[in-house]
């Protein structure tokens, strides 16, 4: 039987996640089962992976797409938080968990506020003193900016 090459997570993508990920405390980077994934300890915060010809079947289904289309999936409250933003494109529901949400990753992404999911997901997951000296970090980068801001 002849296996079917995937496509892979675009290179610049890949960048992008990998360094917002890998900025973050004690972050480990992996290959998952399809894609990559980025660790805390055991927790996996984030994955990244690509969706083609309906494989894998499971996010396929999740995403409401044959592909081809990267996605990331990654953790969050669960349906009880926001649940209207993230049940509309490009934001999709996997069913086989309620905590986890996925998000489809075309050419309109905001960086930013991926960046600001991937922190929010690592928080839920990390340890808390590792969660806090996240949280302590960002409220110092608002603060600054909120500076400047009025020096304008």
């Amino acid at each position: 039987m002849k296996s079917r090459r995937r496509p892979e997570v675009p290179k610049i993508i890949l960048a992008r996640l990998r360094k917002a990920c890998l900025a973050l405390p004690e972050t480990r980077e992996e290959q998952a089962w399809v894609g990559t994934r980025w660790c805390v300890r055991k927790e996996t915060f984030a994955h990244v992976l690509m969706i083609a010809d309906a494989w894998p079947p499971v996010y396929a289904r999740a995403a409401g797409t044959d592909g081809p289309v990267c996605v990331m999936t990654f953790q969050s409250l669960g349906p009880r938080v926001d649940p209207e933003t993230f049940l509309q494109a490009p934001y999709f529901r996997p069913r086989w968990r309620p905590d986890i949400v996925g998000r489809i990753l075309g050419s309109d992404v905001d960086w930013d506020d991926i960046t600001k999911l991937l922190a929010a997901s690592y928080c839920l997951l990390a340890p808390k003193k590792l969660a806090e000296a996240v949280r302590s970090e960002q409220a110092a980068g608002r603060e600054t900016r909120s500076r400047r801001a009025k020096r304008k």
